[in-house]
């Protein structure tokens, strides 16, 4: 189902074969239409990788990453914004637990403004996820500020 759209932090997902060179290839295709990348994880095995990354314009990086031959997807996000301190993750992680929601992954975007951190992840059921970060106060972010 997903989230609603002005709660979503968009996050494309490419699929990728693990093999020198494929990562640079992504990366010259944005490069050469102009499109800064925000974030970049990479999970990899022996012989794919997924890479996720977000973009100042994402909308062009997917048409652009499609004519040039990748897997790619648009995924949810959502993002929260924590106390930079010690258990400030721990916090939100501990909260969702609590509600039975699984966490498939999550990662960091560097923010240093406030002793604020946003964590980005991908929870197992959106819906729920919201509900119970707004149910105890903690801010989710609807779009980068950067």
């Amino acid at each position: 189902m997903g989230l609603p759209k002005n709660m979503a932090i968009q996050q494309l997902a490419v699929f990728v074969e693990n093999r020198q060179g494929r990562i640079k290839q992504l990366t010259r295709v944005l490069a050469e239409n102009g499109i800064d990348l925000l974030t970049l994880s990479v999970a990899d095995t022996s012989d794919f990788g997924i890479l996720r990354l977000i973009t100042r314009n994402n909308a062009a990086a997917y048409k652009v990453l499609k004519a040039a031959g990748f897997t790619v997807s648009l995924v949810d996000l959502i993002g929260v914004e924590v106390t930079d301190e010690a258990g400030g993750l721990n916090k939100i992680l501990e909260l969702l637990d609590a509600e039975g929601i699984n966490i498939e992954y999550l990662y960091s975007f560097a923010h240093t403004t406030d002793k604020k951190a946003v964590i980005l992840l991908r929870p197992s059921d959106d819906q729920k996820a919201t509900a119970a970060l707004a149910k105890h106060g903690i801010r989710m972010l609807e779009i980068l500020k950067y």
